[in-house]
């Protein structure tokens, strides 16, 4: 026979300990709760008496028993008897220190004041007056006929983050870097890319289920995975969920979400460089349909919008190749940096070619290096920095929000 004793209110705690128990065959016939109104040295003396017998004879029949304690409130605080700090001033700063230390969640249940001053050999008052300043300061808080909490609006408590990349690239730095910074030190992220790929992507989510606050996701695939992964984003918690980059069928009814409309982006950007791209007679869109990782569809939908309402000469490519011949009167949008790096190489090298007079270059996603090449290439970009700032906004303020990120036309010599 099993007596378990469990120092904790938290009824799923309780629940999960005796499922525990019955997997490994043994029976429990009794739980016990530690309500906040009994001092800790009573329930100590209730195991001291009924833990001085390793069996008993109830009703004419031997039982042979355990006791088992699990105490998921216990606080390790570091309080110093002989130090200069008063006691209450010690348990306010050590309280702040775990949750700093990510050791104390948002959320996190603490023990009573007469548990925790039952603990450490401490008055009840000198308990109660560090809480209060814990209370006032906003980091723990009392709910009626439960206890104290750490308060989800506490400015010290930390996010478990996981943020999932499909893959790396210099645009997608300057949004983690944003994210990051405006998060400071409010967060703790676990940063995995997963390259496009649904089994890699499907690996991550296993990892770290039911481990955190949100989960921040850039749900771009394979198209024959597209269907899978959708699926099981959508069966994340949707109240923790953020999506970056790309909306989803179902994005309405997530957290929030901060994303690009492709194919309305691109057009609105060609519309407002019509006036500059008069002098090209021909478009060109190098969309790399082949590539390992696959772009929006969508942008090369806008695109062709554009040609046709506009009357341009158009062509898609899927590359720009070192064997392309480039003829003046040419202008070509470029998404790969690859195929930007060719454009101007090819350019340099063939005779009467000016990049900006009479041949253009519209590069895709602006990048710091993009601003110095060449006196400055002409970009069309969602505003990535303000993509991460506006996440960490939305975690920080607890307001999640449905946000069509900017996109910007940034006008330089190379059109």
């Amino acid at each position: 026979m099993v007596i378990l004793v469990c120092l904790s209110s938290n009824v799923r705690v309780v629940n999960f300990l005796i499922i525990l128990l019955y997997a490994v065959e043994v029976r429990v016939v009794r739980e016990f709760e530690c309500p906040d109104f009994l001092s800790r040295w009573m329930m100590e003396l209730f195991l001291f008496l009924i833990g001085s017998y390793e069996n008993l004879v109830l009703f004419g029949k031997e039982i042979t028993f355990r006791v088992l304690i699990f105490d998921p409130m216990k606080l390790h605080l570091a309080i110093e008897e002989n130090s200069s700090v008063p006691k209450y001033i010690q348990i306010v700063k050590a309280v702040k220190s775990l949750l700093t230390q990510g050791k104390l969640r948002y959320g996190d249940k603490i023990p009573s004041i007469n548990l925790l001053s039952a603990d450490y050999s401490l008055s009840r008052d000198t308990v109660e007056k560090a809480y209060r300043i814990l209370k006032k300061q906003g980091i723990i808080e009392s709910v009626k006929g439960k206890g104290y909490y750490i308060s989800h609006h506490s400015d010290l408590a930390k996010y478990k983050i996981l943020l999932l990349f499909n893959k790396l690239s210099a645009y997608k730095q300057v949004v983690y870097n944003a994210l990051v910074t405006a998060l400071k030190d409010r967060a703790d992220i676990s940063f995995h890319v997963f390259h496009c790929e649904f089994s890699l992507f499907k690996k991550y989510l296993e990892q770290f289920s039911g481990q955190m606050d949100y989960y921040i996701i850039m749900p771009h695939f394979k198209k024959d995975q597209e269907s899978m992964a959708a699926e099981m984003i959508k069966n994340l918690p949707q109240e923790k969920l953020i999506l970056l980059d790309k909306c989803l069928p179902f994005c309405e009814g997530v957290f929030g979400s901060v994303y690009q409309e492709f194919k309305e982006d691109i057009y609105q950007a060609l519309v407002k460089l019509s006036g500059k791209l008069t002098k090209y007679h021909k478009l060109y869109l190098a969309f790399p349909s082949k590539a390992s990782y696959p772009y929006p569809a969508e942008i090369l939908q806008g695109f062709k919008k554009f040609a046709v309402e506009f009357q341009k000469d158009f062509e898609v490519i899927e590359e720009i190749g070192l064997d392309k011949q480039l003829v003046k009167g040419e202008a070509y949008i470029v998404i790969e940096e690859n195929d930007l790096v060719n454009l101007i190489k090819k350019a340099n090298k063939t005779k009467g070619l000016i990049i900006g007079k009479n041949l253009g270059i519209l590069s895709y996603n602006e990048t710091p290096l993009k601003e110095v090449l060449l006196k400055g290439i002409t970009v069309i970009s969602s505003d990535f920095p303000a993509m991460g700032k506006l996440t960490a906004e939305m975690i920080l303020r607890k307001e999640g929000k449905m946000i069509k990120n900017e996109f910007k036309v940034i006008e330089r010599a190379s059109l």
